[in-house]
């Protein structure tokens, strides 16, 4: 499987929620664009957020932003050849 755009957008919106508290969420408003609100339907079709335009991470949206976390400092770590 590879990141196409869509999954991309998904990825980066997951990184958006606040990883120091349960308690904030996020809201994608209306004038966000086309992109940003269709991945954000999906990530609440997927059972990964709890509102159509956002709200907060389920159990499972926690643990992917908690791994996503990780691949993204790894990958804008790694040393260059």
């Amino acid at each position: 499987m590879q990141f196409n755009h869509a999954l991309t957008e998904e990825l980066n919106l997951i990184l958006k929620f606040p990883s120091d508290s349960l308690l904030q969420g996020l809201k994608i408003h209306k004038d966000a664009g086309d992109e940003s609100l269709a991945a954000m339907q999906r990530l609440f079709e997927k059972g990964i957020v709890t509102k159509e335009d956002g709200g907060y991470l389920t159990d499972l949206g926690h643990d992917l932003h908690a791994r996503i976390e990780v691949v993204a400092q790894a990958l804008s770590s790694a040393p260059t050849q």
